[in-house]
């Protein structure tokens, strides 16, 4: 016979009064504010709940144990969610923001369960906000960070910092601040010592600065957490793609057999729903012309100053027509729908003209890359025109196995770059719009701008994102099923071939819809994720006829246009204060049922932008503004961090923000608040100095270089 070791009944009754009290407060995770909310207990101060757990521990210790026999009354247990951090889980480094995304999908959408934390009945949890708050950041409560002029509380070990204590394995978190991410892709500023470094940190309200306060009544651990990046590449990923797309899980028998496959795997589009799309949706922004390096049009440049500043950095590189460059002839962005024809509207190519271009380089006397064949051809695939073209400087490398270029071919040829350049000149009008592979290199090599491209390296994500980009030949061969570049090493390439594989792949494009050929194929958006999870209850209960789960984006400016197409609902905002409001009425939906139905949706995503606004964080503060030249955090020689007394003020209101959420959340709520990365100024900075020694290095000698990259500068740039 069997026996177990039980508690006395007056243990129990105060175990359950201490979990009664401990499950009260909302439960979370990570970095990013994270927590359960509990509707039934006041929330009491944390002082109050921490001399709760040790009294009751005491009275437990001083109680003997009892044996007791099968057929014992089992005592009632409390199954309100929680989150526990696993003792047993030894963390090595700090947990990515993926690891935050499945939390969110174990507790709402069937997930996988998390190692990194445990989660008690997860099933209970009924609802998910994620508030995405750049701008917040660790040092704000470790004091690295001023937020006030008076310094506060009693000193602190400077290792723990100043608001932050170190958490014992094991401990319930029953409130958790979010995630905050460092400047170095990593959530804490200074360098991990140790794995304690990556373990989570209890919130110590009377050493927080005034404006954090509030965060301690809500939460009661920080937890750092990894902002997606590329070492290699010195690269920061948006925080908001990270934590909305998710990968779609695979059976063994799918991962078996592309195992089998080599080469690229080709693409499975059964389930693909077509969707038309115009080829000058996929035309390159003024942004991701910048990012990817190419040389902007003056139709980009709309005010005069800013087309000053243009030709200067130009100039600055060598690219004005001083050193041979031209422009096309178009005289604003809107020139080329003036040309279209009404019948054309509803087309794929917009009434536009569309022409491929692919061309093959040589090496030249200095090391220059110079033009030797360049191939265009039409939307119907008629080549309009090939030619070989006849470098200014002697070839030194004609680069066979790339180029198919050989001397015999470029002996007769009289042709040069100014003559190609005229013709060019006269084939692309404002309304052209031209396609190519990495057409930054080609364009270089023509030494002309054109603002209108479409470039599939871009067009096709690498599945590793940005700023990896697939080859051509993988591109064909994975979705259009077609080997090209045979002749790779020996024959070299055919530009015709290539042009017409690029004309291919947008056609497929524009067939298919925006999100075919990208991380949609391998990944899907957290809504389309919840659309297939069956809502709870009844199905005749479920809305809109039982479809699954609803998502919500709450987001400044226009959300529809982004991930917004794919939620369920999207709400535009342009204050902070309206995306609260956005958020309580996504939770809670509309009174009568006119749009969001009455309950809410099970998951809501929004963003405060106020805070990062303030100091001058975004992205289209950082372009223009920072300068090669200025000391690291201060762009055009001025710091753009708000005084300590304005940058409080700011942080006051997002943290009021933030609070006003979480009191409106109804019972059982997961909140998660994360801050994305951390101060992206000096990295922009550090990024602008080494594209432009890249394209002053081609053309310059060391002495003549306006900016020198050196291992100082690089170790810099993996620091920022």
């Amino acid at each position: 016979m069997g026996f177990n070791k039980k508690r006395k009944r007056s243990q129990y009754s105060k175990v359950s009064s201490l979990e009664e009290r401990t499950n009260s407060r909302q439960s979370g995770a990570a970095a990013t504010l994270a927590n359960v909310k509990d509707p039934y207990v006041q929330d009491q101060h944390q002082a109050n709940c921490d001399a709760a757990h040790e009294a009751a521990e005491d009275e437990d210790d001083a109680d003997e144990w009892t044996v007791v026999g099968r057929g014992g009354k089992k005592q009632k247990t409390n199954n309100y969610p929680a989150l526990v951090y696993a003792d047993s889980y030894k963390q090595q480094s700090s947990i990515k923001l993926g690891d935050l995304q499945n939390l969110v999908l174990y507790c709402i959408a069937n997930g996988t369960s998390p190692q990194w934390i445990a989660v008690r009945h997860h099933g209970q949890v009924n609802k998910a906000v994620v508030l995405f708050v750049p701008g917040l950041e660790r040092g704000m409560f470790d004091g690295s960070v001023a937020l006030d002029t008076s310094s506060e509380g009693p000193a602190q070990d400077p290792k723990l910092g100043h608001g932050l204590d170190q958490p014992q394995n094991g401990e319930t978190l029953r409130n958790v601040p979010s995630s905050i991410d460092g400047a170095q892709n990593d959530a804490v500023s200074h360098t991990h010592a140790s794995p304690d470094d990556y373990l989570p940190v209890r919130l110590a309200a009377e050493r927080l600065p005034q404006p954090l306060k509030p965060l301690a009544d809500c939460f009661e651990y920080l937890w750092p957490v990894k902002a997606p990046g590329d070492d290699k590449f010195a690269k920061v990923y948006s925080p908001l793609h990270h934590m909305l797309n998710s990968q779609i899980p695979k059976s063994q028998d799918q991962k078996a057999a592309e195992k089998a496959i080599k080469g690229a795997k080709p693409v499975n589009d059964q389930r693909w729903e077509p969707k038309r799309t115009p080829i000058t949706t996929f035309m390159l922004s003024k942004e991701e012309l910048r990012e990817n390096d190419y040389v902007l049009h003056p139709a980009w440049c709309g005010t005069e100053s800013e087309k000053q500043a243009e030709m200067k950095r130009r100039a600055d590189a060598s690219q004005t027509a001083d050193s041979g460059w031209i422009d096309t002839q178009v005289a604003d962005l809107g020139a080329g729908d003036d040309l279209k024809l009404p019948s054309e509207q509803g087309s794929l190519t917009a009434g536009r003209t569309v022409l491929a271009m692919d061309c093959e380089m040589c090496t030249v006397q200095g090391g220059e890359a110079a033009l030797t064949r360049i191939s265009l051809i039409n939307w119907d695939g008629e080549v309009v025109m090939d030619e070989l073209v006849k470098p200014d400087k002697p070839i030194v490398d004609y680069l066979t196995r790339f180029s198919g270029i050989t001397p015999e071919k470029m002996d007769p040829v009289t042709t040069s770059l100014a003559d190609i350049q005229k013709r060019l000149l006269e084939i692309l009008t404002a309304n052209t719009i031209l396609v190519g592979h990495s057409l930054d290199s080609d364009l270089e090599a023509l030494k002309l701008t054109h603002p209108f491209i479409v470039d599939t390296s871009i067009l096709y994500p690498h599945p590793r994102g940005p700023p990896l980009k697939s080859s051509l030949k993988w591109l064909a061969q994975k979705y259009l099923g077609r080997e090209i570049q045979k002749g790779h090493g020996s024959l070299g390439h055919d530009s015709i071939e290539d042009s017409r594989a690029c004309l291919d792949l947008v056609k497929k494009k524009c067939e298919k819809g925006p999100e075919w050929g990208s991380v949609a194929l391998t990944s899907e958006t957290i809504f389309k994720r919840l659309s297939r999870t069956p809502k709870k209850g009844p199905r005749d209960t479920a809305p809109l006829g039982g479809q699954g789960k609803l998502g919500a984006i709450v987001d400044h400016g226009a959300p529809e246009k982004n991930f917004g197409q794919i939620a369920s609902f999207s709400i535009g905002c342009s204050t902070d204060s309206e995306v609260v409001d956005g958020v309580k009425r996504a939770v809670a939906g509309d009174p009568d049922g006119a749009t969001i139905p009455g309950g809410g949706v099970d998951f809501t995503w929004a963003r405060l932008r106020d805070l990062e606004k303030a100091r001058c964080w975004s992205n289209n503060d950082l372009y223009g503004l920072i300068q090669m030249d200025d000391p690291p955090g201060q762009p055009n020689g001025k710091s753009t961090e708000p005084s300590p007394s304005e940058l409080a003020a700011k942080v006051t209101t997002a943290i009021n923000c933030i609070k006003q959420v979480h009191e409106s959340l109804p019972p059982c709520t997961l909140l998660v608040v994360y801050s994305g990365t951390g101060d992206p100024r000096d990295l922009a900075r550090l990024q602008q100095m080494q594209r432009t020694f890249k394209q002053e290095y081609k053309t310059k000698k060391w002495d003549q270089l306006s900016v020198k990259w050196t291992d100082v500068e690089e170790q810099a740039l993996k620091r920022a």
